[in-house]
């Protein structure tokens, strides 16, 4: 017997359900990535974020070859890429990791109506469908779903399936099935940090649970250091399971001692439930890709003006922070969490922007854009999603920068032209007088832009806008 194995989001060999469920089914298994054009002609798939998944794949097309079998690529439609796939292998089922977005159903459904297509898990710790309400229906408030997830049986080490080693090919199709090569382009640039593959990520989770988490609790939220685990690219392409994360997350809490030293691996643990909650939410509610969650907030009476737009894309606003972290992204694919909160809250409610705009910019940048983090990530800021908190939460950009990066380190390093403003007036480079400017080679308006707006007079503006948007809805 022979089963095929439809790569998607799971280019990994260790504790990957799908090729687990396909190894046991089949006699031989055959691995498959169909490149959809459908896919790559979106406009949410960015250049970085395509030239890691094509990294990804030359790394497992290795991993496969040195245990006796071959990466299979096609490009095409893939309903038809894996019917003629099961023609040529003679395949008795397909087997792939379960998504959500609405495009991934849509497309599993129609592939599921012409041939025998078998989702497993693996996309999360636990399966969406587990974590409910007593009553059966989903949460749409973090913080319950959070004592949900954490009352299920957590994984352990020994729940994590190894690496086979050998994943038997069918002898008589051993490298006669048509395949095109991997495209070569694009490519990751040298500013991405950031090396595709299974292996690297291996690396990075192990440098996080031994020399960064402790620390997680008081260093997550600084733009100015690594604290971080960097594996949000690696979670998105599934080059780590959702498994082995959460295992490593609580090995590192029993391995603490004290309340401090057990603090970062809570956290952590806390935000692989946020990337739960938000593919929960998406699996639930699809509508959040095209609309507020929260009716009251879809007849907002957004400003949208193209010209502030722009200043906020290429890091022209004149608020440090704000222009640090989109230079950050253009060039590195990448941006800090906290920084993210404060782009996004800066183009909703400083600049009264829709956050689809912002979404989609993100996506179109962003090396771990995923669509269920991305929107979930949107729309609390924006205050229009599922979050319990009031609409009223907008962050000041300026005590932003001066909180979590008080030396203004991260700003220096994005927004070279304010390298020699003084600390005290790195946030605030417009309170420099006109010979602290000079001395700092930054005059304002002509090395570095004057604000686009202030951020007090856009506080009012927001409010206003939000409470009129709530009151016409009733």
């Amino acid at each position: 017997m022979t089963a095929i194995w439809w790569v998607r989001r799971d280019l990994r060999l260790a504790d990957n359900q799908a090729l687990r469920s396909a190894l046991v089914e089949g006699g031989s298994v055959v691995p498959v990535f169909v490149l959809d054009p459908g896919l790559l002609a979106s406009q949410y798939v960015g250049e970085k974020r395509l030239a890691f998944l094509l990294s990804g794949l030359r790394h497992l097309a290795g991993d496969l070859a040195e245990r006796g079998s071959e990466l299979i690529v096609r490009h095409g439609e893939p309903a038809e890429e894996l019917v003629r796939l099961v023609g040529e292998t003679g395949a008795t089922a397909v087997y792939a990791e379960r998504d959500v977005s609405p495009y991934a159903c849509r497309r599993d459904r129609h592939v599921a109506r012409v041939l025998p297509l078998v989702l497993t898990e693996g996309l999360t710790v636990h399966p969406v469908e587990a974590v409910r309400k007593s009553d059966g229906n989903p949460y749409v408030v973090y913080t319950p779903y959070s004592r949900s997830w954490k009352s299920l049986q957590p994984p352990d080490r020994n729940d994590l399936f190894a690496v086979p080693q050998r994943i038997p090919a069918p002898d008589s199709l051993r490298g006669a099935l048509p395949s095109v090569p991997i495209p070569r382009s694009p490519t990751l640039p040298s500013s991405v940090p950031f090396v595709a593959g299974e292996d690297a990520a291996g690396r990075r989770i192990e440098r996080f649970r031994h020399k960064l988490i402790q620390a997680y609790a008081t260093s997550r939220d600084r733009m100015d250091l690594d604290g971080t685990s960097g594996l949000s690219p690696y979670l998105r392409f599934g080059m780590i399971s959702a498994r082995r994360a959460a295992v490593e997350a609580l090995e590192a809490l029993e391995e603490s001692v004290g309340d401090g030293g057990r603090q970062g691996p809570r956290i952590w643990i806390n935000e692989l439930i946020w990337r739960e909650f938000y593919i929960a939410v998406l699996t639930h509610f699809p509508h959040v890709r095209r609309q507020s969650f929260r009716p009251a907030y879809r007849g907002i009476a957004w400003d949208n003006d193209p010209a502030a737009f722009r200043a906020w894309q290429e890091g022209r606003t004149g608020y440090p922070v704000v222009d640090a972290a989109m230079r950050q992204l253009v060039l590195s694919g990448w941006m800090h969490n906290r920084a993210r909160m404060i782009v996004a809250s800066f183009l909703t409610k400083d600049l009264l922007i829709d956050w689809r705009w912002g979404e989609q910019v993100f996506m179109q940048h962003l090396i771990d854009g995923d669509p269920a983090a991305n929107n979930g990530g949107w729309q609390w800021t924006a205050g229009t999603g599922t979050d319990a908190a009031p609409y009223f939460r907008i962050f000041n950009p300026i005590l932003q920068g001066k909180r979590y990066d008080p030396q203004g380190s991260y700003v220096r390093r994005w927004v070279p032209e304010l390298r020699n403003v003084p600390d005290r007036y790195i946030h605030e480079p417009w309170k420099m007088s006109q010979s602290d400017q000079v001395a700092a080679g930054c005059e304002i308006g002509r090395d570095y832009p004057v604000r686009i707006i202030d951020h007090k007079y856009a506080r009012e503006r927001t409010l206003a806008a939000f409470k009129a948007a709530r009151e016409r809805y009733g």
